[in-house]
């Protein structure tokens, strides 16, 4: 279909990787932890925005740039570890500031900065770029003539199967969030909890090697 093959293990092999823990499930889980449900939920869409734009990439041959630039995966990856490691730091200091209780209700343009930065995150981290460029082609004809239609097609597939599992990801992970928050400094808590998480996260992509 489209010019890919094996579909029907390639929706196996998404759906395992999508429920192995990673740097985006992390991210997600500090969100929603930290913020609620609802901006769980706009990560989750951020995330998958991201995807899809690594699959395009992948697609047009973009990605190629990484695997072959040592330059360009370094300063990506860099790029990347220092937003989180500011995201990380800012989520502490809020919490410094803003005191113990439950989050407040967020407005449209702060749902816009969480879908923004979670787009960031996923787009500024390489080995994502290179996961759709090792991981994709597998399930794509090599004699096709429509490689970059199968590319977005089975990109599609993966982020939607992603997108459903991160969705019940964040329904559980805001039930625990409401238990927590009947202790009086839950919310402080919570906020360093996630501060950590993504300064961990930050830190880890900056030590990763090109694959």
């Amino acid at each position: 279909m489209l010019g890919t093959q094996h579909l029907g293990v390639f929706v196996v092999a998404g759906l395992l990787l999508n429920i192995t823990p990673g740097p985006d499930t992390l991210y997600i889980l500090g969100r929603t932890l930290s913020q609620g449900r609802a901006a769980g939920m706009v990560s989750v869409l951020g995330i998958c925005t991201g995807c899809l734009v690594h699959t395009c990439a992948a697609a047009l041959g973009l990605s190629l740039i990484l695997s072959e630039s040592i330059l360009a995966f370094t300063v990506i990856k860099i790029a990347g570890a220092i937003y989180l490691i500011w995201l990380g730091i800012s989520a502490i200091r809020h919490k410094a500031s803003a005191g113990s209780g439950p989050p407040p209700q967020f407005s449209a343009q702060d749902n816009f900065k969480i879908y923004r930065q979670a787009v960031i995150t996923n787009v500024l981290n390489p080995k994502v770029a290179l996961f759709f460029l090792a991981f994709l082609p597998q399930f794509i004809i090599a004699t096709g003539g429509t490689r970059p239609i199968a590319f977005l097609f089975l990109g599609a597939i993966f982020v939607f199967n992603g997108m459903i599992y991160c969705f019940l990801l964040v329904f559980f992970a805001s039930a625990i969030m409401r238990r927590l928050q009947r202790n009086p400094s839950g919310s402080a808590w919570m906020r360093r909890i996630t501060g950590t998480v993504f300064i961990g996260l930050g830190l880890r992509l900056a030590l990763e090697k090109r694959p």
